[in-house]
C-alpha cells in the first residue's frame, strides 16, 4: 500500500526547555524509525485559518500568535511551553494532517503525519498536555467539512486520553471517536461514561500495569462495530507512549503490540473504504522505544491487504 510520510524541518524549531519530554530529539528517533522503509515523502505545508478555526476559534489562534516569544520559552499551561518557531512547527502540524486528507482522499493510499507538537490534549481554547493545536480534530472537520464523508473513524492509542480531541469533537454526529488510555493517568478524563453529545464516542480506560493483551481484548469489539459502521476514513492519534519503557506512562505495551493494532485497523480500512488511513504523531517519549513503535506502525501501513 502506498504510504507518504509528512514532516518538515520547522517542527524541529518547536524547542522546549532542558528535561521537557516533549524535545526536539523525539522527531530525530522517528527519522530513525522510517529509515530504510519504502515511503514517499512530502513537505507538511502551513496550516491555514481556515481549517485552524473549524475547531478553534479566531481569539484563541491570535492569543497564540501573540504569546509567542521573541527568545528562550513562554509557559502557555503547567507543562506547555511555546518558543520562537513553536506556533510556525504547530501550523505545519496541522497542515501535514490537513494535507494527508486531501491526498489520501483524492488519490488514495495512506499517509502518516511525523510532525510535533503533539496535539490530541488540546481544546477549544486551552493549549495543554504539549499540545497547541487539536491537529488530528482540525484534520477530521476538513475531511467532514471540504470532502463531504458523512462517516468518519477518529482512533486514538496514546497512553493518555485524547481530551482535547474529545472536546472539538464532542458535538460531531458524523464521526466515531474511540481512545484507549491509561486511567487513572493524565488528563483525568476518558471515563467510559463520557460518550459524546450523540453517543459517537466511545472510551477505553485501561488498568495500570496491563500490556497488549489487555488492550487487545478492548479494542477488538470496538474495530468489529465500526466495520459493521463502515467509515469512509479512519484517523489515527499515534501515540507511543503506552511502551513499557516509557517516562509518562504505566502500561506494557511492546512494539508488537503496536504493529498487531495498526494491522487491525488496516484491516478495518480494507474491509470499508479502500485502505484509507491518515496517522498522526502524537506521543512517545523514550526515544528508542518511539522510534522501533514507529518503525512497527509505518510497516503495517505499508503492508497490502490483509498482509
Amino acid at each position: 500500500m502506498p504510504v507518504t510520510v509528512f514532516s518538515h524541518e520547522d517542527c524541529l524549531d518547536h524547542v522546549t526547555p532542558p528535561g521537557h519530554p516533549e524535545q526536539v530529539a523525539r522527531l530525530q528517533a522517528v527519522a530513525r524509525g522510517l529509515s530504510g522503509l519504502a515511503v514517499a515523502r512530502m513537505e507538511c505545508p502551513m496550516g491555514a485559518d481556515e481549517d485552524v478555526q473549524r475547531c478553534h476559534p479566531a481569539r484563541y489562534l491570535e492569543r497564540l500568535r501573540r504569546a509567542v516569544p521573541q527568545q528562550g520559552w513562554v509557559q502557555v499551561d503547567g507543562d506547555t511551553f511555546m518558543s520562537p518557531g513553536s506556533l510556525t512547527a504547530a501550523l505545519r502540524a496541522v497542515g501535514g494532517v490537513c494535507a494527508a486528507v486531501d491526498q489520501v482522499l483524492e488519490q488514495g493510499g495512506r499517509a502518516f503525519v511525523a510532525a510535533r507538537p503533539p496535539g490530541h490534549h488540546a481544546e477549544r481554547e486551552t493549549a495543554m498536555g504539549f499540545c497547541l493545536f487539536g491537529s488530528l480534530a482540525i484534520g477530521a472537520m476538513r475531511a467532514l467539512e471540504v470532502h463531504g464523508l458523512s462517516r468518519l473513524a477518529v482512533l486514538d492509542f496514546d497512553v493518555h486520553h485524547g481530551n482535547g480531541t474529545q472536546d472539538l469533537l464532542w458535538n460531531e454526529p458524523r464521526l466515531r471517536f474511540v481512545s484507549s488510555h491509561q486511567m487513572p493517568l493524565h488528563p483525568g478524563s476518558g471515563h467510559p461514561s463520557e460518550r459524546g453529545a450523540h453517543g459517537q464516542m466511545t472510551n477505553l480506560p485501561l488498568r495500570p500495569g496491563s500490556g497488549g493483551a489487555e488492550a487487545w481484548r478492548a479494542w477488538a469489539p470496538v474495530l468489529e462495530d465500526l466495520r459493521a459502521w463502515k467509515p469512509e476514513l479512519v484517523l489515527v492519534s499515534a501515540g507511543f507512549d503506552a511502551h513499557r519503557d516509557d517516562p509518562l506512562g504505566g502500561l506494557n505495551w511492546t512494539v508488537a503490540d503496536f504493529g498487531r493494532l495498526t494491522r487491525a485497523i488496516c484491516d478495518l480500512a480494507e474491509d470499508c473504504c479502500d485502505g484509507r488511513v491518515v496517522s498522526l504523531l502524537e506521543g512517545g517519549y523514550d526515544l528508542d522505544a518511539l522510534a522501533d513503535s514507529v518503525a512497527a506502525h509505518v510497516t503495517e501501513l505499508i503492508r497490502g491487504p490483509h498482509g
